[in-house]
Parts: structure tokens; sequence; C-alpha cells
């Protein structure tokens, strides 16, 4: 099968970017040296065209699994045959020394451990999405690849050939037998790039190994569900950039929302409000120097904020602006899903609620991280301002529909946050504010939400003023402390949401929909499948409502549909597949 299902995948990463590993030994996606970069391969983007590195039995009869080495990102792919049992481990170091043998190498040991295996490496690059043309060397070390903007080498412990514009070899091991291939970033004109021994490979795994386990030693959540809260945080981990605290919403771009649809984004920078749910749940199981570090990211956008005081919804992770949006006509797209899109046209749109998820983010490090500076509050200030100033304004929303602003619910209730948030900070710090504005603003929030963005008819919360649509993101008000969990009007949208579409609600057998694209236009065609997130956010809302074995059985379910890894995309299709951009990790 040409395309694999995108659940078919692991991660590996190292902190600056991530590499996803097919179930068959094959690396289908890699953007270098950053996550935002120009793919260097994107085979799941188009299957000839897009470059791949793929190490497997050369013989065609095989099984193959993956696992993670014990709490870490660090992948092993295990292919059994008759002959014997091999594995391919693949990682990006990291806790190691910048000194030729630290970040930004793509390690993939390749080892026999019963029998007798013979395997296949080929790797054929193809930079900035398969745009540019590159030359491709021979050497006694391994193979280097030139293109104008990027030289990558590959160091090999076996002899390579070149095929075309890309390389291959056949490698007979033996039990205990390995093979080591390292992928690397080289400058022009240099060589192929530092070769390992197998004694330096093996302390750069160890290196690797022990930081992924000491940083997992700071979590303080010990419940039932333990290994897949520790897989959900290693992810998260591998989505935050460390040269500027950054963290992306996915390390993926245009995996379709529907196979064979429009509805193909590029996730790849920052949203404030991804990152802020992020931190939440980083902050949440104690993990708080990545929130330290989004803080530093955080305050200096405030510093380069709009004229008017306000912030983009997104940015990209080194902190740039600009996210023009291009599609790629010369990809196919994920199983003919088309267009292929690379930046993001969402990035001017009004979405009001990202101030809500922002500062309900720093009220919650000021709390369980560090207390925020004086300055950090200057400038958060000016943004609370700024929502008294603005909330009344339609917006694109918390989904960036492309069918015109409306008054949502969820920006509304999220403006309502943002400025609850900014008082409980100036009462608990003694920070100077605005607190007769800010307590009238927000009194006149709550009081339009409960009149305009209720149902009487639906005996729920709506989409948007004027309309009786439902949208699941409404069911974070008890999360956010809007209105208490057993309200009567929360637990109406409650019992409404969770109701089959059939019915008039938004879940079908466990799984959320985010609203009924055809009752609510956004602009885009075609459907999309049930969005993970929303899930969650249910099965926290009956937790909180007391309904505490109905939000297990779906939270047990809903552990059914993640990957073989623990992975989830961000939806999930008519028939149980993921769908959209990989990894989108469980945040509740």
């Amino acid at each position: 099968m040409p395309y694999k299902p995108i659940e078919n995948y692991g991660i590996v990463g190292d902190m600056h970017s991530v590499a996803l590993v097919g179930m068959d030994g094959s690396i289908d996606w890699l953007c270098f040296p950053h996550f935002d970069s120009p793919s260097v391969f994107a085979a799941i983007l188009d299957d000839e065209k897009g470059g791949r590195f793929q190490i497997f039995p050369a013989s065609g009869d095989f099984t193959c699994k993956q696992l993670y080495w014990p709490d870490t990102n660090v992948l092993i792919t295990r292919f059994f045959s008759q002959n014997g049992v091999g594995e391919v481990t693949d990682y990006m170091p990291v806790g190691a020394p910048e000194n030729g043998h630290g970040y930004h190498q793509l390690i993939r040991r390749v080892k026999v451990v019963r029998g007798e295996v013979t395997f296949r490496m080929e790797c054929f690059p193809a930079f900035d999405y398969a745009r540019e043309e590159h030359e491709t060397e021979i050497s006694d070390e391994g193979a280097c690849f030139r293109s104008p903007r990027l030289n990558l080498g590959l160091t090999a412990s076996v002899p390579l050939e070149q095929q075309g514009s890309g390389v291959a070899a056949e490698i007979t091991l033996q039990e205990e037998q390995t093979a080591m291939f390292v992928l690397q970033e080289i400058e022009a004109g240099a060589g192929c790039g530092v070769s390992l021994s197998e004694q330096e490979e093996e302390e750069l795994l160890r290196q690797t190994v022990e930081y992924w386990r000491r940083w997992l030693s700071q979590c303080t959540y010990t419940g039932r569900w333990r290994e897949r809260v520790y897989r959900s945080a290693l992810a998260l981990k591998l989505l935050t950039f460390e040269p500027t605290g950054a963290i992306v919403a996915a390390p993926t771009c245009s995996l379709p929302e529907s196979l064979g649809g429009e509805r193909n984004w590029d996730y790849r920078y920052t949203w404030i409000r991804d990152a802020a749910f992020t931190l939440y749940g980083l902050l949440r199981i104690g993990f708080t120097e990545e929130a330290a570090q989004f803080m530093g990211w955080l305050e200096s956008r405030c510093q380069h904020s709009n004229p008017d005081g306000s912030l983009q919804l997104m940015y990209g992770i080194d902190g740039r602006s600009d996210l023009t949006e291009e599609t790629l006509d010369h990809l196919d797209g994920y199983r003919g899903s088309r267009p292929v899109r690379i930046g993001n046209g969402a990035y001017d749109q009004l979405q009001l609620d990202i101030y809500g998820e922002l500062m309900d983010a720093v009220y919650l490090y000021n709390k369980h991280g560090d207390p925020i500076s004086y300055d950090l509050w200057t400038r958060l200030r000016v943004l609370i301002n700024w929502v008294c100033d603005n909330w009344q304004q339609k917006d694109e929303g918390i989904w960036e529909i492309r069918g015109g602003q409306r008054h949502f619910v969820y920006s509304k209730l999220m403006c309502w946050v943002a400025i609850d948030r900014g008082l409980r900070l100036a009462s608990k710090r003694s920070f100077p504010a605005d607190r007769d504005r800010w307590l009238k603003v927000r009194d006149e929030i709550y009081e339009e939400i409960m009149d305009k963005g209720w149902s009487a008819e639906r005996k729920a919360f709506v989409q948007s003023y004027g309309d009786d649509t439902l949208d699941a993101s409404n069911l974070i008000m008890p999360l956010v402390f809007f209105l208490s969990a057993n309200d009567p009007r929360m637990l109406g949208t409650l019992d409404a949401t969770n109701r089959s579409p059939k019915d008039g609600g938004l879940v079908s057998n466990s799984l959320v929909y985010r609203y009924d694209v055809e009752k609510s236009p956004d602009g885009l065609e075609g459907e999309e499948g049930t969005f993970n997130l929303c899930s969650f956010w249910l099965v926290e809302a009956l937790t909180r409502a007391g309904r505490v074995d109905e939000a297990q059985l779906i939270f047990e379910q809903m552990l059914g549909y993640s990957n073989h890894l623990g992975l989830y995309a961000e939806e999930i299709g008519p028939g149980g597949e993921a769908l959209g951009n990989f990894p989108r990790p469980l945040r509740t």
C-alpha cells in the first residue's frame, strides 16, 4: 500500500524537529533542522516525489511491531521473519554536548537479535518539499546530499551505492551484529559528517535514554493511567522548541481532516491557544520548566505586539509574525488529499478567545510555577484592557472558520476568562489594575452570554448568537469556572451535546464532533472526523458533573482509539482511522 495509515507512525525528536517513522521502518516525514524548515523527507504527502529514508528486511515475508524504549522517546521497530528477528532503533540525540556528536542528528541503529536477517536501506532525500534538486556524492564514510540551501551527510558503517539521486545498501547481519546510519547537517564543501564508532554511538544512546528518564522523573502523576500520561508528556515535550520555548501545535502539515478533502492545514507553528492548553497539561503533572520557557517566549511576543496592543493568534517558533499560506501543487497530498498547504492563512484572523486561554495559563503558572514579574504584568494589563475594548467584536472563533465572522459564544466566554484571571492575579499579587472597569466588563460579558448565548428551545448554549447550532467548545465552561458543572444550564448543554448526531447532538459512540458542518457552514467543502480534544473535554465535563462511571467508560473507549504507541492524530474518521496532523497528544 503506497500510503500507510496515519496511525501507523511513531515519532522521534530532539526539541528542534521530529521524524515520523512508519511501522515498516520508513521515515516519511522530516523537516530539518527545525519543525517549520522545508521537508527533507515527505513521502507521507507524496509517495513518489516526497522522499523517504527506509530500512527494512530485504525479504518481503515479515511482520513488524513498534515500541518505545521504556520512559523515553527512543523508538524501536522490530521485524520478525522466518530466518530471524531484527530491529531498527531510531533516535535524535538529546542531553549531549554540541561537540559534533550532539544535536541535529538522526541515528538509525540496525541490529539482529536472533538468527540472520538481510536488511535493505534506501535514502532518497527530496529537499524543500521536493522542489529543489540536489547532488549526491559517495565517499568511504557514506554519502553527501548537497542542495542550494541545505547539505546533509549520511555516514554509514557499511558501503553505500548510488541510485539516481539517492543511495542504497544491503546488509546481512548475524545475531548480535549491528550496522549504523547517521544523518546530519554538513557545511558546504565539507565531507559527509562526523562518523561515530560503535562505542560513541552507545554513549550517545545512553545519554539520550538518561535525559528522557531524568526529565520524566519530574512527573507528579501516580494514578491508574500512568503509562498513558507518561507517553503524552513525552510527546508534548517533543513538540517544544528548545531555543525559544515555543510549542508547536503538531509537527506535520497538510495531513487531511477528511480523505480527498481540502481541510489540510500546516500546524508547525505556535498557536497561543494550543500552547496554553499544553502548558496547562504539563503544569498539572509537575513540569514547570517548560512553562517558564514558554513564559519567556510569551513575554517576547508581548514586547512586539500589534500597535493597538493585541496579539496574533499564532506565530512562528522563532517569533516571526508572517505565516503566509501557499499551496504546493506539485505534491499529490496524502492519498490524494489536496491542496497541500504550507504556511497558515489564519494567522491574521481575529480570534478573541486566545486571551482567555493565555491568561488562564499565566494564572496557573503564577500559582503552580513561579510568580510572574511586574514587567510581564504591565504587558498583560495592556492585553486585558484591549479585551475590554474589543470583546463585542465578531471574530472567526476557535475553529478558524473561513466563512465570515460571527459572535461566537466560546470567544465571549474566553474574553470573560481573560478579565477574570486578570482580576484574580491583580488581587493575589496586589498588582495595579483598573479593577472597577474590569469588574464591570466581566459582568457585562457574563450576562450577555447568558442572554444571547443560551437557547431556551435547545436548553443549551449554542455556537454563536442567533443560531441554534451546538458547539463542543462550550463543554469547557465548567473547566474554566464560568459555571458550576451542576448548574441547570450546564447540565442541559451537556445532555444536548451528548446525544448522537441523528438526535441533534455531537457525540457518536463516545466520539465528539466539534460542530455540525451541515448546519454551521464554515466556508470549506467536505466533512471532517470527530475531534479528539473535544472527546476529552466531554470526559472532564461529565466527571465534574458527578457522572464518573459514564466519563470513565468514554475515557477508556477513547484510549482504545490511540495508535499502537499511545499517540493520537487530531481527529478520528468514520472507520476509526486517524485523520489530521499527527501527533496531537492527549492533554487533559
